[in-house]
């Protein structure tokens, strides 16, 4: 199996309410929020009496065929798409999570991580709850059910009030979709609609975690749900409440870095914009005489148009990825080195022969990939190769959401700038300040930003990575 040294964020959400197509909408929706996660993939909807799902391993567009969105029809839908590092057990945590409660049926499907799910899921077990899976997610479904509230309205409030942590989520019951954000905003979700077609009573309200989804269904976009809001769509109408006091806006700066796609508006703020000027900052603080700015594709490519047009240094895409790589792969008996980059990567010799190169990327994790990707150029007959990073050096592990190695396996958190450039082979190595990081970014604008993993520094109460993710499965 391929491994990428990136980050992962882990997993992607859509909800469709009062449309007849709603299983295919959420259906395209995942499709474009396929890079939020490749591991497996759901669909819940409704009849307006029961709920219908299906999930499984791999791509959406494996997934869903014609024959089993037609098993899903319904009004009222909920997808999800994740990242996942579980093995065999994998299925057992794929989303969204389906119960029958002393509240209904409900589905929840959920983008984040619960810093106290070991803790709440403890207590629940000694008290002789059951549990499905190994994920947080199903602790907020337990939370509901036994609230003691008495509407599944207040009692999503009341569970939401009890956990800690970052969750953008949606959830379904038969005549009704749930969207919340938790109150420090870590993760992105927007809400849109679809105007209503000659001949309807009402449009359809939509909810994903990124509004590229919007853009292929046909959705307007409308706003960002709030941190601490629980929005509830149904025949009365759109209601809007804060289940919790907002706190000081923490969501995360790695969307804009590298998680979302650029034609994506996260956070209120247009991708593309943030990148751009990501490189640009860059250029701006780290500049060095070259020949040619080339990105490392995808991560790299919109920081690398920035730091080409700050710096008047011609852009080129002097290395071409290979978007067909599928999971596995046969390898050549007589072992190819780099064979795993090789095969996703591959450099245009005639562009990089005798130039000075400057290389941008926007993250380095471990540092075995860059490391691979420079001596590639260098292979290719470059004559000087200059690593620039987009973002600060990282050097401490995310609990809140997104897939990061433990520290011990980033290679800042271990190692100076100098040795890292050593390590990778560049002749000279910088990354872009936190100050001017957040500048790029718009911090203070419309969000402030979570930068723990640049700082080490957490907005919630810290928690050893092993208590929230119980046997390396607790992820979502």
């Amino acid at each position: 199996m391929l491994t990428s040294d990136k980050f992962h964020d882990e997993c992607g959400v859509v909800a469709i309410y009062a449309n007849p197509e709603a299983e295919k909408l959420a259906y395209l929706g995942l499709h474009a929020l396929q890079h939020r996660g490749q591991e497996s993939a759901g669909i819940v909807t409704s009849n307006g009496m029961t709920l219908n799902m299906h999930k499984s391993m791999g791509l959406v567009a494996d997934i869903f065929n014609t024959q089993e969105l037609a098993k899903l029809h319904g009004a009222l839908a909920i997808g999800h798409t994740r990242y996942s590092t579980a093995g065999d057990s994998a299925l057992l945590n794929a989303q969204p999570i389906l119960v029958q409660s002393n509240k209904g049926m409900m589905a929840l499907a959920h983008n984040g991580n619960l810093v106290n799910a070991g803790e709440i899921r403890a207590r629940m077990e000694a008290q002789g709850s059951i549990f499905q899976t190994s994920s947080d997610t199903e602790v907020i479904v337990h939370l509901i059910a036994q609230s003691k509230e008495h509407t599944l309205p207040e009692a999503m409030a009341d569970a939401l009030r009890r956990v800690e942590g970052a969750f953008s989520l949606v959830m379904i019951s038969p005549d009704r979709i749930f969207a919340a954000r938790d109150p420090r905003g870590f993760r992105p979700l927007a809400m849109g609609r679809i105007p209503a077609s000659p001949g309807d009573k009402q449009g359809t309200v939509v909810f994903a975690s990124e509004t590229c989804a919007f853009d292929l269904i046909g959705a307007i976009y409308e706003r960002e749900v709030k941190p601490g809001e629980l929005i509830v769509v149904g025949p009365e109408g759109i209601t809007s409440r804060f289940y919790a006091t907002p706190l000081t806006q923490a969501s995360c700066i790695f969307e804009h870095v590298y998680f979302s796609r650029p034609d994506s508006r996260v956070f209120g703020r247009p991708v593309q914009e943030s990148r751009e000027e990501l490189g640009r900052q860059l250029a701006r603080e780290a500049p060095v005489e070259a020949d040619v700015v080339v990105p490392v594709p995808d991560s790299g490519v919109t920081a690398a148009v920035g730091y080409a047009a700050e710096s008047g240094i011609p852009f080129r895409f002097a290395l071409i990825r290979n978007h067909y790589v599928g999971r596995t792969f046969i390898e050549p008996s007589q072992s190819v080195r780099d064979f795993g980059v090789k095969l996703k990567l591959n450099p245009v010799r005639s562009l990089l022969e005798g130039k000075r190169v400057i290389l941008i990327d926007d993250s380095i994790v471990r540092g075995t990939t860059s490391r691979k990707i420079v001596r590639m150029i260098r292979n290719a007959g470059a004559k000087e190769v200059h690593m620039r990073i987009s973002c600060p050096p990282t050097i401490s592990p995310c609990f809140y959401g997104v897939d990061t190695p433990s520290k011990k396996q980033l290679i800042a958190a271990n190692k100076t700038v100098l040795e890292i450039r050593d390590y990778v082979g560049a002749d000279s190595l910088a990354y872009l300040s936190l100050s001017g990081m957040k500048t790029a970014c718009g911090d203070g604008e419309k969000t402030t930003y979570c930068t723990a993993c640049y700082t080490g520094k957490y907005p919630t109460n810290w928690v050893d990575v092993e208590d929230i993710q119980p046997a390396e499965m607790g992820k979502q």
